[in-house]
Protein backbone atom coordinates (compact mmCIF):
# COMPACT_ATOMS: atom_id res chain seq x y z
CA UNK A 1 0.00 0.00 0.00
CA UNK A 2 1.13 3.31 -0.62
CA UNK A 3 1.81 5.99 1.60
CA UNK A 4 -0.83 8.25 -0.81
CA UNK A 5 -3.04 5.61 -0.03
CA UNK A 6 -2.82 5.41 3.75
CA UNK A 7 -2.84 9.08 4.04
CA UNK A 8 -6.26 9.44 2.56
CA UNK A 9 -8.00 6.62 4.14
CA UNK A 10 -6.72 7.30 7.84
CA UNK A 11 -7.81 10.58 8.79
CA UNK A 12 -4.55 12.56 10.59
CA UNK A 13 -4.21 13.17 14.19
CA UNK A 14 -4.65 17.15 13.55
CA UNK A 15 -8.10 16.73 11.62
CA UNK A 16 -9.26 13.90 14.59
CA UNK A 17 -7.78 16.98 17.36
CA UNK A 18 -10.03 19.51 15.56
CA UNK A 19 -12.82 17.34 15.57
CA UNK A 20 -13.03 17.14 18.88
CA UNK A 21 -12.41 20.77 19.43
CA UNK A 22 -15.11 21.54 18.09
CA UNK A 23 -17.55 19.36 19.00
CA UNK A 24 -16.86 19.93 22.64
CA UNK A 25 -17.07 23.72 22.09
CA UNK A 26 -20.44 23.10 20.05
CA UNK A 27 -21.49 21.16 23.09
CA UNK A 28 -20.48 23.98 25.78
CA UNK A 29 -22.32 26.66 23.36
CA UNK A 30 -25.17 24.73 22.30
CA UNK A 31 -26.13 23.00 25.73
CA UNK A 32 -25.61 25.89 27.51
CA UNK A 33 -27.76 28.34 25.62
CA UNK A 34 -30.00 25.59 25.31
CA UNK A 35 -29.94 25.57 29.52
CA UNK A 36 -30.48 29.13 29.86
CA UNK A 37 -33.66 29.72 27.31
CA UNK A 38 -35.19 26.47 29.19
CA UNK A 39 -34.41 27.72 32.71
CA UNK A 40 -34.46 31.63 32.62
CA UNK A 41 -37.71 33.35 33.14
CA UNK A 42 -38.87 35.14 30.11
CA UNK A 43 -38.21 38.54 31.96
CA UNK A 44 -34.59 38.44 32.54
CA UNK A 45 -34.15 36.34 29.02
CA UNK A 46 -35.79 39.55 27.23
CA UNK A 47 -32.96 41.72 29.23
CA UNK A 48 -29.94 39.08 27.47
CA UNK A 49 -32.19 38.43 24.76
CA UNK A 50 -34.19 41.15 23.31
CA UNK A 51 -36.49 38.38 20.80
CA UNK A 52 -37.12 35.90 23.32
CA UNK A 53 -39.88 38.53 25.40
CA UNK A 54 -41.40 39.08 21.75
CA UNK A 55 -42.20 35.73 20.49
CA UNK A 56 -44.25 33.31 22.42
CA UNK A 57 -43.12 31.44 25.66
CA UNK A 58 -43.50 27.70 24.04
CA UNK A 59 -41.46 29.07 21.01
CA UNK A 60 -38.32 30.55 23.06
CA UNK A 61 -38.33 27.26 25.03
CA UNK A 62 -38.73 25.37 22.39
CA UNK A 63 -35.51 27.14 20.65
CA UNK A 64 -34.15 25.86 23.79
CA UNK A 65 -34.53 22.05 23.83
CA UNK A 66 -33.68 22.26 19.91
CA UNK A 67 -30.42 23.80 21.40
CA UNK A 68 -30.10 21.49 23.91
CA UNK A 69 -30.68 18.04 22.23
CA UNK A 70 -28.15 19.40 19.57
CA UNK A 71 -25.35 19.88 22.14
CA UNK A 72 -26.21 17.02 23.78
CA UNK A 73 -26.22 14.87 20.10
CA UNK A 74 -22.98 16.74 18.95
CA UNK A 75 -20.56 15.63 21.47
CA UNK A 76 -22.27 12.12 23.73
CA UNK A 77 -22.97 9.40 21.04
CA UNK A 78 -19.70 9.78 19.45
CA UNK A 79 -17.93 10.26 22.71
CA UNK A 80 -19.50 6.58 23.91
CA UNK A 81 -19.89 5.28 20.40
CA UNK A 82 -23.45 4.46 20.79
CA UNK A 83 -25.01 5.22 17.80
CA UNK A 84 -22.43 7.14 16.83
CA UNK A 85 -24.41 8.29 13.50
CA UNK A 86 -26.41 10.48 15.34
CA UNK A 87 -23.40 12.68 15.83
CA UNK A 88 -23.74 13.41 12.06
CA UNK A 89 -27.61 13.78 12.30
CA UNK A 90 -26.85 16.48 15.20
CA UNK A 91 -24.64 18.31 13.80
CA UNK A 92 -26.91 18.49 10.09
CA UNK A 93 -29.44 19.55 12.74
CA UNK A 94 -27.14 22.61 13.99
CA UNK A 95 -26.00 23.70 10.43
CA UNK A 96 -30.05 24.30 9.90
CA UNK A 97 -30.94 25.26 13.22
CA UNK A 98 -27.31 28.03 12.44
CA UNK A 99 -29.31 28.88 8.80
CA UNK A 100 -32.74 30.19 10.30
CA UNK A 101 -30.97 31.46 13.01
CA UNK A 102 -28.78 33.40 10.59
CA UNK A 103 -32.16 34.24 8.26
CA UNK A 104 -34.24 34.81 11.79
CA UNK A 105 -31.27 37.71 13.11
CA UNK A 106 -30.67 39.75 9.87
CA UNK A 107 -35.04 39.49 9.15
CA UNK A 108 -34.80 41.42 12.60
CA UNK A 109 -31.92 43.83 12.28
CA UNK A 110 -29.83 42.16 14.56
CA UNK A 111 -26.70 42.06 12.35
CA UNK A 112 -24.12 42.39 15.79
CA UNK A 113 -25.18 38.57 16.84
CA UNK A 114 -24.85 36.91 13.05
CA UNK A 115 -20.89 36.44 13.82
CA UNK A 116 -21.82 33.95 16.54
CA UNK A 117 -23.97 31.92 14.27
CA UNK A 118 -21.72 32.31 11.41
CA UNK A 119 -19.07 30.69 13.68
CA UNK A 120 -21.62 27.81 15.07
CA UNK A 121 -22.66 27.10 11.10
CA UNK A 122 -19.24 27.01 10.44
CA UNK A 123 -18.08 24.53 13.00
CA UNK A 124 -21.35 22.75 12.40
CA UNK A 125 -20.59 22.40 8.63
CA UNK A 126 -16.81 21.16 9.80
CA UNK A 127 -18.57 18.44 12.00
CA UNK A 128 -20.82 17.29 9.58
CA UNK A 129 -18.28 17.15 7.15
CA UNK A 130 -15.79 15.50 9.70
CA UNK A 131 -17.45 12.82 10.89
CA UNK A 132 -19.67 12.04 8.05
CA UNK A 133 -17.08 11.71 5.63
CA UNK A 134 -13.33 12.13 6.62
CA UNK A 135 -12.86 10.89 10.34
CA UNK A 136 -16.04 8.89 11.39
CA UNK A 137 -16.09 7.14 14.74
CA UNK A 138 -16.85 3.36 14.69
CA UNK A 139 -19.80 1.96 16.65
CA UNK A 140 -19.28 0.19 20.02
CA UNK A 141 -18.84 -3.90 19.60
CA UNK A 142 -21.14 -5.01 22.26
Amino acid sequence: MSATTFETTTPGRALRIGLWAAQGLLFFVFTSAGLVKLLTPIPQLAAMMPWAGQYSEAFVRSIGLIDLAGGLGILLPALTRILPRLTVLAALGCTVLQVFALIFHVSRGEAEVTPLNLLLLTLSVFVLWGRGRKAPIAPRQF
